[in-house]
């Protein structure tokens, strides 16, 4: 087999099913399979994947273990000579695995390729591709100072080596996951994919970053940003610079303080929501605006859309590598939100903050 796809899920049923979605379009003429691990979900996720994917094997966990012991979970069972570390709150194109397959293929000293990442308005995520967070780094992230966290180097849609990829996308040979141990199970949320790029990047291999594919990532969706996220973010980071760098007693100190410091200074997110003014739909169904809980426009030309518009891509007509590609060239400056409404669903799901969990409407 090529290539296993391996999802961890928890509690995001709806994000998951829309992902699933795209995975399955985008493996059509592959040999692959896909495994979704879940981590005690307290939702319908599993009966979900049960009932709408009964090809997709999957593991139920019976309690929450985190980020890189769920992940070493699925690998365990995993078949393929290419792994697929991938985020449930992603959606793939059709084009994706292809075209990272290929490139892998003729890269033979890569460790971790990763891809372009877009958020829920199609803006680019400079976490797609970034340096190693050294203790200097490290100080100046947690300070807010993110130049040098980044690798700015590299345009979002250039190929190139780079020290660090974001874990909603790993792509690597399996072979490679055990001969550093997969990911380190001392981490349970973040950081892990740093520690797992960086224990790669020591055996010798070139981790890549492939800007010629974009996939959306609806940011933060399993975990929302409040102190408990800052407390596991900034003490992730701790940990890896304990396993990876040398003890030095100022660095150590300024850490400490630069920890505690972010957690008293974090504010709780402000709500993001924006009125919107109207909905538009982009479709091949002339009949689907009135099935829709809302009143909504249907058009063919982006240039049509207006400020502070909610853009619905109506799956069923419209491949998810096109609608990423809308969400990308439409003009941000017109405040627009989008929401997908997936192949065969009655829901209509999107993110417009990573700030903020994001929005299903069912009907």
């Amino acid at each position: 087999m090529k290539l296993s796809v391996v999802i961890l899920n928890y509690n995001v049923r709806y994000f998951l099913e829309l992902c699933l979605k795209s995975v399955q379009a985008a493996l059509v003429d592959l040999d692959a399979e896909v495994i979704v691990v879940d981590n005690h979900s307290s939702d319908e996720s599993c009966a979900m994947v049960k009932q709408l994917f009964p090809q997709v094997i999957l593991i139920e966990n019976k309690e929450n273990f985190g980020f890189s012991k769920g992940n070493n979970i699925g690998v365990a069972q995993a078949k393929g000579e290419y792994l697929c570390i991938l985020n449930p709150d992603t959606v793939v194109a059709e084009d994706t695995f292809t075209k990272i397959l290929d490139y892998a293929e003729n890269s033979p000293k890569m460790g971790i390729l990763g891809c372009q990442l877009v958020d829920g308005r199609g803006q680019f995520l400079p976490e797609s591709k970034r340096n190693i967070p050294t203790p200097i780094v490290s100080i100046k992230k947690i300070l807010g100072f993110s130049n040098s966290y980044y690798a700015n180097s590299l345009s979002p849609s250039a190929i190139g080596k780079v020290d660090v990829l974001v874990g909603a996308f790993m792509f690597l040979k399996k072979e490679i996951y055990k001969e550093v141990g997969g990911f380190d199970e001392d981490y349970f949320m973040y950081g892990e994919d740093v520690d797992l790029s960086y224990k790669v990047l020591k055996r010798g291999y070139h981790n890549l970053y492939y800007g010629k594919t974009t996939i959306l990532h609806y940011k933060g969706e399993s975990t929302l940003k409040d102190k408990i996220y800052t407390k596991r973010f900034y003490g992730a980071m701790h940990i890896f610079y304990k396993k990876h760098f040398k003890s030095n007693p100022v660095f150590d100190v300024i850490i400490w303080f630069g920890i505690r410091f972010s957690r008293l200074c974090m504010k709780m997110p402000k709500s993001t929501d924006k009125k919107v003014k109207s909905h538009v739909l982009i479709t091949n169904d002339i009949h689907l605006h009135k099935e829709l809980p809302f009143d909504v426009k249907i058009i063919h030309n982006l240039a049509e859309v207006t400020a502070s518009s909610q853009v619905v891509f109506d799956g069923n007509t419209i491949g998810y590598g096109e609608l990423i590609d809308k969400m990308v060239s439409l003009d941000v400056s017109k405040g627009l939100t989008y929401r997908i409404l997936p192949k065969n669903a009655r829901f209509i799901i999107g993110s417009d903050s990573s700030q903020q969990p994001g929005e299903v409407v069912l009907w």
